[in-house]
């Protein structure tokens, strides 16, 4: 397989990242047992890593390509490294919301990297979108493996304990290993070296991308998706808690099926997707993700699960509403192919800069009000939120199909 060394080195960064980066739902409930502060206030994790990505990604996209997408790769690798062997020793709040503000800032270098990397490693538009999704889909296989890594350091009768941040150990150790295997690995960046000229022209560039109405109408359907994923991925472990009234490890660990749910929807995407058109596919997921809400909040009304002690006498609920990551999967991994694929690699960089702007403020923005809806109006009517939302992005998506054809966008 060509490139297949630095794919596998892809692949491991986005596993590590998805492991930080989705440790944000647990780390929500935690807190809330561990430094005695409600969903509101816990809520801010999210935003502490999700602005960081933000504004990280804002000031780097005129220059990532000067900086070059591996050497970045390498730098963020090598303080979350550190970061990790940190935390444990700092158990208070306010550490946990620094750890996660580095955490953020560390993904917008990889996930700006990795998006225009893959870019210069595929042939065509086809094989971009396939490519997509399958680190996508590894994207959510690190997302699956974390609820049982944290969850082994749960102490399910002592609430209060802090040993759940022993994780992070762990999750240093399998950076290290990423940062090892990336810096052996061989990319060649020649086809996208620009000359080292003044910054100012580059930066306005993401000004001038912005104001073309198909990356207006992409930067709706990125907000809108990444608000709902969050809102649902970042509560879900308090939901299964609080709601469905399962034992805090036992909250943690059923958790993981959304993820599961998400891989697997990525992998089959990749697949389906060889065959449909995309629009056609993520219209159908956002009807039938509207319809598991609509049947799983109900099944929650009446559950109970204090008795719970293993998966296999868990409330019916807790199996249903996670499988709406099958449908919500392909969706984010399509939009973002479907974009870049429109744009020349020189620009890469820049519209991976946008991509993850924006989605980092609709996931600050999910987290926030879900948040505050948990605590107002409990957590089945946080999640019927997200039928909101779902219906703006389909109207989002239906103008980006209708914009994309048309568009011409500037070399």
């Amino acid at each position: 397989m060509q490139n297949w060394r630095i794919k596998i080195s892809l692949f491991l960064n986005y596993f590590v990242f998805a492991i930080l980066l989705n440790s944000s739902g647990i780390a929500i409930k935690q807190v809330q047992n561990n430094f005695l502060v409600n969903s509101q206030a816990a809520a801010w994790i999210d935003p502490c890593k999700d602005l960081s990505i933000a504004i990280l990604s804002f000031i780097v996209a005129s220059f990532i390509v000067k900086i070059g997408y591996k050497r970045a790769m390498l730098i963020a690798l090598g303080i979350v490294s550190a970061s990790c062997f940190v935390i444990p020793n700092v158990p208070q709040f306010i550490a946990i919301k620094i750890l996660f503000v580095v955490v953020g800032a560390c993904f917008a270098l990889i996930k700006m990297s990795v998006y225009s990397t893959i870019g210069i490693i595929t042939k065509d538009s086809n094989e971009h979108i396939r490519f997509m999704n399958f680190i996508e889909s590894f994207f959510t296989v690190g997302n699956f493996a974390l609820y049982f890594i944290f969850s082994f350091y749960i102490d399910n009768t002592h609430p209060e304990s802090t040993t759940w941040l022993k994780s992070y150990y762990l999750i240093g150790g399998i950076s290290i290993i990423a940062f090892l295997l990336l810096l052996t690995s061989t990319l060649d960046e020649s086809s996208i070296q620009i000359s080292a000229t003044n910054l100012k022209p580059d930066f306005f560039d993401i000004f001038k991308l912005m104001m073309q109405p198909l990356i207006l109408s992409f930067i709706c359907c990125a907000f809108f998706y990444v608000l709902i994923e969050q809102s649902i991925q970042n509560f879900l472990p308090t939901f299964n808690e609080k709601v469905l009234q399962l034992p805090s490890k036992l909250s943690i660990q059923m958790a993981s099926i959304l993820a599961a749910s998400y891989a697997l929807g990525r992998f089959l995407a990749g697949i389906v997707l060889k065959k449909i058109q995309w629009f056609y596919v993520l219209i159908s997921c956002l009807i039938l993700a509207a319809g598991m809400v609509l049947i799983a909040m109900p099944l929650a009304q009446n559950a109970d699960g204090r008795n719970a002690t293993t998966w296999f006498n868990a409330p019916i609920a807790t199996y249903i509403f996670p499988l709406i990551g099958l449908f919500l999967a392909p969706i984010y991994p399509s939009i973002n192919s479907a974009i870049l694929s429109s744009l020349p690699k020189a620009k890469h960089g820049l519209m991976s800069g946008l991509i993850i702007v924006f989605s980092a403020i609709g996931g600050s923005a999910g987290s926030l009000i879900t948040g505050h809806i948990f605590d107002a109006f409990g957590g089945k009517t946080a999640f019927y939120f997200s039928l909101i939302p779902m219906t703006i992005l389909i109207i989002c998506l239906t103008v980006f199909k209708r914009l994309q054809p048309k568009s011409k966008l500037s070399e």
